[in-house]
């Protein structure tokens, strides 16, 4: 069955290269940038598919529209992007945070959060596992991105328990176009999960994949994945 599906952040890096995988997979998607730093280029190829939609949007105000799954994406990630407005950094992450899970709470749709390794800090354990808490620094120059991604991973873990949402948190790391790597790690210690990823569109493909885990009957439906 065809889903509609809406991507935060859909004009950016990783964004434009999910609405490419989630349309290959014969959904409708509905592609949200405010195109701070997300650019048209990336996605002009697909606005021939009847299927995707783009909506020049700012997440930190209320977002109306009918979905089955929602992908957020929504934030500038390098620190060039996220220093240049840092309260409007912190605002893309906390209220962009609360308006997608209400919309998410609204239509009762599952919920997808990209989330960042950057909410360790500056790391004391490496590699970092889920427990391991961070070295933070509240008040620094990257708290803007740092903190505002541990609060909206706070979010969706309390809409989790207080609302029985299905969330789904990824935090990425050394996402660049040629290679990238990244670690998954399941919540549970005993299953560690390793994965090493040649190409952009893979990491979307990755994150694609695991969201769709909490579909049928398996412990993805009892708690919040939390993918590093």
């Amino acid at each position: 069955m065809k889903k509609r599906i809406l991507v935060t952040g859909g004009a950016g890096f990783l964004g434009s290269h999910l609405c490419e995988r989630l349309l290959k997979d014969d959904n409708e998607v509905i592609c949200v940038d405010n195109f701070f730093t997300g650019d048209k280029k990336n996605i002009i190829h697909l606005m021939k598919n009847p299927f995707f939609e783009v909506i020049r949007h700012d997440i930190t105000f209320p977002l109306y529209v009918e979905v089955d799954e929602i992908y957020n994406l929504a934030c500038p990630a390098s620190p060039v992007h996220y220093q240049f407005d840092p309260v409007q950094t912190t605002k893309t992450s906390v209220h962009g945070a609360i308006n997608i899970l209400g919309l998410a709470k609204r239509v009762k749709s599952k919920i997808f959060q990209a989330s960042t390794s950057e909410i360790y800090g500056d790391p004391t354990v490496h590699p970092q596992k889920e427990n391991y808490w961070g070295n933070v620094n509240s008040i620094g120059l990257r708290s803007c991105y740092d903190e505002g991604k541990r609060c909206a991973e706070t979010l969706f873990f309390d809409y989790y328990r207080q609302h029985k949402f299905r969330t789904r948190v990824i935090r990425l790391n050394q996402c660049f176009s040629r290679t990238l790597k990244v670690i998954l790690r399941k919540l549970n210690p005993k299953s560690i999960l390793s994965y090493s990823f040649r190409a952009t569109h893979n990491c979307s493909s990755a994150m694609a994949l695991f969201f769709d885990r909490c579909r049928g009957n398996d412990t993805y439906n009892k708690s919040p994945l939390l993918l590093t």
